[in-house]
């Protein structure tokens, strides 16, 4: 009987009464003419089972209650439309009308064989054919719920990966703007300077030609490693799409490079962070170095890395002309969403002195 729970459709439910109807008026006309009422009880029997997934208990008590009847006059084989009305109520209706029809099925069945007064025997096989149907149909109830279960599972996964991909590109993204428009500009800067100083001062000259040249290869080195990850269509489980991420202690090299004076002071113990948390203090610091460069003018900058035990705060100011600068570019929407993916947040704008402040705080618990 678990092919039943194979068909599916109208077309399925019509095969099924069809097969069920024949395996139960089958033996009777075989054997010999039959009273058309008989024939009539048959076919109520076995038929309705068409309808059984609409209404599996009305079905149940129609082909049962025509079985019953039948039983007085011809014993069919098997009582093939109850059998299937039984795998039905298993598979297809609630737990409460499931619970409900076990003692039903029970009384009907022992009254069904008890009035005609089958013996023992015939009791046994009747009973397990229809202990056999009702575990089929939980069977099948339970194979289909466990299928579901794994599509909806697969489909989460789904979800999780592809969201997975697209955080990990729009990282990438960022880092890109970030590198670019930092090593962009420093050599920019540089380059200004450089024939201001190459007629007066030769070494000077010298070195800021030499940091051109490092700034330039160092964003070089990084643009590969994330051109090479854009060109990767999935991420594998448990690896990181990008190049490795820059690190707190970075931030003194990274300071340096800037062609500012930067003063950086660091307040409590510093605790141990993922690697995306460095990561996002180091671009935003970053970013906001080229931002000091591009529009405060001025040299001096002040770093503060304050630890706590519930937060680290980052906070970065200058005494520029920070309260006439733009607050909707890509740099600072980049830096906002690098904080919020850590649990930050990212405030930017004029200082209560004067020129611009930028603060993030990242929580460490």
């Amino acid at each position: 009987m678990a092919w039943i729970g194979g068909l599916s459709g109208r077309r399925g439910d019509g095969v099924i009464a069809a097969v069920t109807t024949a395996a139960t008026l089958g033996p009777l006309l075989v054997s010999g003419p039959k009273a058309w009422w008989i024939v009539a009880l048959g076919v109520v029997a076995s038929a309705p089972v068409y309808w059984r997934r609409r209404a599996p208990m009305t079905v149940a008590l129609l082909v049962g209650a025509a079985m019953s009847a039948m039983v007085f006059w011809e014993k069919p084989f098997l009582p093939f439309g109850p059998l299937v009305a039984v795998h039905t109520i298993a598979d297809r209706s609630p737990a409460r009308q499931r619970l409900a029809a076990i003692p039903a099925i029970a009384a009907i069945v022992g009254v069904s064989l008890a009035l005609p007064g089958e013996d023992s025997e015939t009791f046994r096989l009747v009973g397990i054919a229809f202990v056999a149907a009702y575990a089929l149909g939980t069977s099948a109830r339970a194979s289909r719920s466990r299928t579901a279960e794994l599509a909806e599972r697969a489909r989460r996964l789904e979800q999780e990966h592809a969201a997975a991909v697209a955080e990990e590109r729009a990282r990438i993204a960022r880092d890109m703007h970030d590198i670019i428009t930092h090593a962009v500009g420093l050599m920019v800067v540089q380059a200004e300077a450089g024939p201001v100083v190459v007629r007066s001062d030769a070494p000077r000259a010298e070195a800021v030609f030499d940091a051109i040249a490092d700034t330039g290869r160092g964003a070089l080195t990084e643009l590969r490693g994330l051109l090479a990850a854009l060109r990767t269509s999935a991420v594998p489980a448990g690896e990181d799409l990008g190049p490795a991420q820059p690190r707190l202690d970075g931030l003194a090299s990274l300071a340096g490079r800037s062609g500012l004076d930067v003063d950086i002071a660091v307040e409590g113990e510093r605790r141990p962070v993922p690697a995306g948390l460095e990561a996002a203090v180091y671009r935003i610091v970053q970013e906001s170095l080229t931002n000091v460069r591009k529009h405060a003018g001025v040299d001096a900058v002040r770093l503060r890395l304050r630890w706590t035990a519930q937060e680290l705060v980052v906070e970065l100011a200058d005494k520029g002309g920070g309260p006439a600068r733009g607050g909707s570019g890509y740099g600072l929407i980049g830096m906002r969403e690098r904080a919020a993916s850590c649990g930050g947040t990212l405030t930017a704008g004029p200082g209560p002195a004067g020129g611009y402040v930028v603060r993030a705080v990242f929580p460490l618990e």
